[in-house]
């Protein structure tokens, strides 16, 4: 969910946890304060346009503190009158963090949280079958390499025994086939 607010003669598109900076306002750092002006929210089902604000809609958010913009450098020059006047002005600014988006009983945050808790939920499926998965791989190479030691103690034993590996192996007999002397 998201909103387009108004505050300080600005306009600015917001969700839940951005932080923004906007003009100078009567407020402590640490509190919380409503934005009451908002333009338009929207989220995945439906969108509100205010005319000029959106009814039953409001941001919620939390002071962090109070800042200074940019330097922005204002320079008036006449020519031939010898007068320059250079003057620079930094803009004092609050930072604000929104904390919540409030729109005909729903709430951005409590949607947020509920995601956070599937997302977690999910999480811990795909881990859980990861680990079967690992465990299933590890006893399919403890039987691999049991085979495989199985294979070389034959190996190690004909050795021993003077017989080739080969020959301490028993081969199955050759299947006979019918001829026609057979019949």
């Amino acid at each position: 969910m998201y909103a387009v607010i108004e505050t300080g003669g600005k306009q600015y598109h917001v969700e839940v946890g951005t932080e923004l900076e906007v003009e100078l306002l009567d407020v402590e750092p640490g509190q919380s304060i409503t934005l009451d002006r908002v333009l338009l929210v929207a989220d995945e089902t439906d969108t509100a346009v205010g005319k000029p604000v959106v009814e039953n809609a409001a941001v919620e958010a939390e002071v962090l503190g109070e800042t200074r913009g940019e330097k922005v450098v204002a320079f008036k020059y006449r020519p031939k009158a010898r007068r320059r006047v250079k003057k620079g002005h930094r803009q004092d600014l609050t930072v604000l963090r929104i904390a919540d988006i409030r729109f005909n009983g729903k709430s951005a945050a409590e949607g947020l949280a509920k995601a956070g808790v599937d997302a977690a939920t999910a999480k811990a499926k795909v881990e859980e079958a990861a680990a079967r998965q690992a465990a299933e791989d590890a006893a399919l190479a403890a039987k691999l390499a049991a085979r495989a030691e199985a294979k070389a103690s034959k190996a190690a034993e004909a050795a021993a025994t003077g017989e080739s590996a080969d020959e301490a192996t028993p081969k199955p007999a050759p299947k006979r086939t019918r001829t026609k002397k057979d019949e």
